[in-house]
């Protein structure tokens, strides 16, 4: 795992940090006393490749996606303080919260004071309830005359086709009005104003970090979802169908047209039909690996430094954040990714960045999400790992699921994804809530666990088995750290207590079955493991 001095030496800072923002009269979070302060941190940072809170413990942001990308709705989602408080009694610690560019610039240079005011009300019910934001500035197809995102007079499409497809995320590949916007996005083409579009962009950014610099509830800035190549994006698929084609041929003789290649692959039936071929590790990784180079130049270059630009913007107003830096929206379904770190305007590495990729299946977004494939979502889940180990940097998947109102056949589906984040101590958040979902099958039944959220030391390993209702966590104790360790659990009433040791103590939230178990430390800094059984 890659280490600097340098970083070592920053990482020692984050206490310091920490003690900066508790005393600039940011917003507190939850109830006083001492331990609502080990149950309600008082800020996020990073150390190494782990989160941890500003007693010093190992986390786990385990979160959600608020969002709402209705420009009538403000781009706000339309709920009030109960709904944040209902996160908290779900498990939640930390929301990835949607913010849109068209919101905060309808017109280059002027920022939307109202909109900023009414994203200040909801990051302080977040604060109120435990909630930590990451605030996400979301595209989807760039901007808002084909999505979302960029506001209009930053949509530089040059006058090209609009094209969609049988799935919304299809005009990604098919329009090359989408496509020019991006490529003018990514060579900072001059608006009508006559400033760079990507220079517009990172002043916008620097203006969201310079309002929440001292915010300890706002953990971190999200820099762009899901980053898209533009026009060199049409490699893509060529080299997809050649790979899949080849696949065939070495696995069956067959020889596929061009023609049949692209009614396999422009049919959602028949796409579905096609995956089926992808089912396993080997034959997935030979397609997908075919977009490496392309992925890796687009990543390398325009992306790398698209992000080094925001970041530095950000870093002049704002020390105390960390930037999530996400992978393109090619290594969604793992495509190995090329970014690196941010740096310093001194040459150094900046220690306070995470890395924030997306995983889903192909088969998201259609009917078939249920027969998500375990081979393919482990081999993507896997090479976010890979990806992380490489960096240094702890891996939050910002994006996962997406899972909507599909039927209790999902729930197999939800808990292997569950299971996957778990052994490799992802943070997360679930791709995303809309009203009613708590109710849902999947959310009742997978999503709703216990976990341990803050630890004491180094988290190890942790699971929720759903067949045996038992929650196990390992982990090594820091002899010198005497912040207790805390694990959420939504059902106190089925926990058994028989057996549970003098050192563990129970706090219950109001209102609600879920609470959480506080374990003392030992003050030997030995490894420890909990079992925590409960009644099916």
């Amino acid at each position: 795992m890659w280490r600097s001095k340098k970083l070592k030496v920053l990482n020692y800072l984050v206490i310091a940090v920490f003690s900066y923002m508790a005393g600039t009269g940011c917003a507190s979070q939850g109830k006083g006393g001492e331990l609502n302060d080990y149950i309600n941190p008082a800020g996020i940072s990073i150390q190494g490749d782990r989160f941890i809170d500003n007693n010093g413990r190992h986390v786990i942001l385990n979160g959600i996606n608020v969002v709402s990308k209705s420009k009538e709705e403000q781009y706000l989602f339309q709920a009030g303080p109960e709904f944040y408080a209902n996160l908290k009694s779900w498990g939640f610690n930390s929301i990835r919260f949607y913010i849109c560019w068209d919101g905060f610039e309808s017109e280059p240079g002027i920022y939307n004071e109202d909109y900023l005011k009414e994203i200040d009300k909801r990051i302080q019910w977040a604060a109120d309830n435990g909630l930590f934001v990451i605030l996400d500035m979301h595209q989807d197809l760039f901007g808002v005359k084909f999505g979302n995102g960029a506001p209009e007079w930053a949509i530089l499409d040059e006058g090209k086709t609009h094209t969609t497809g049988a799935i919304w995320s299809d005009a990604y590949m098919m329009s090359e009005a989408v496509q020019t916007s991006f490529d003018n996005f990514w060579a900072n083409k001059p608006a009508a104003d006559g400033v760079g579009i990507q220079d517009r962009y990172a002043n916008l950014w620097k203006h969201i970090a310079k309002r929440y610099a001292n915010n300890s509830t706002v953990i971190g800035y999200d820099i762009m979802n899901e980053p898209f190549a533009g026009s060199s994006a049409a490699y893509a698929m060529p080299a997809l169908l050649t790979a899949y084609g080849e696949l065939i041929y070495a696995t069956t003789g067959k020889i596929l047209t061009e023609e049949e290649l692209a009614a396999t692959w422009g049919d959602v039936n028949k796409r579905t039909e096609a995956l089926k071929v992808l089912s396993t590790r080997d034959n997935y990784s030979y397609v997908i690996d075919a977009l490496y180079e392309f992925n890796a130049e687009f990543e390398s270059t325009h992306l790398q430094a698209m992000y080094q630009k925001v970041a530095n913007a950000i870093r002049e107003v704002d020390t105390n954040h960390i930037l999530f830096l996400e992978h393109s929206y090619f290594s969604n379904m793992g495509v190995k990714s090329s970014i690196e770190r941010v740096m310093l305007v001194d040459g150094t590495p900046d220690p306070l960045v995470a890395y924030a990729p997306h995983g889903y299946d192909l088969v998201t977004d259609t009917e078939d999400a249920a027969s998500a494939n375990s081979e393919r979502v482990e081999f993507i889940y896997d090479r976010i790992q890979e990806k992380g180990q490489q960096l240094g940097m702890p891996v939050w998947l910002g994006e996962w699921g997406a899972y909507y109102s599909h039927s209790d056949g999902i729930v197999p589906v939800a808990r292997y994804a569950v299971s996957l984040i778990e052994r490799n101590l992802f943070g997360n958040a679930y791709w995303s809530y809309d009203p009613g979902h708590e109710n849902l099958e999947y959310f009742q039944k997978a999503l709703l666990r216990p976990y341990p959220a803050y630890t004491n030391g180094e988290l190890l390993n942790y699971k929720f088995d759903y067949d045996s209702a038992i929650l196990s966590v390992e982990w090594n104790e820091s002899q010198e750290n005497k912040s207790p360790t805390v694990i959420y659990v939504p059902w106190l009433s089925r926990l058994k207590k028989e057996g549970l040791s003098e050192a563990v103590s129970i706090d219950k939230m109001d209102n609600t079955d879920a609470g959480w178990v506080i374990i003392k430390t030992s003050g030997k800094g030995d490894k420890r493991k909990m079992l925590l059984e409960f009644e099916k």
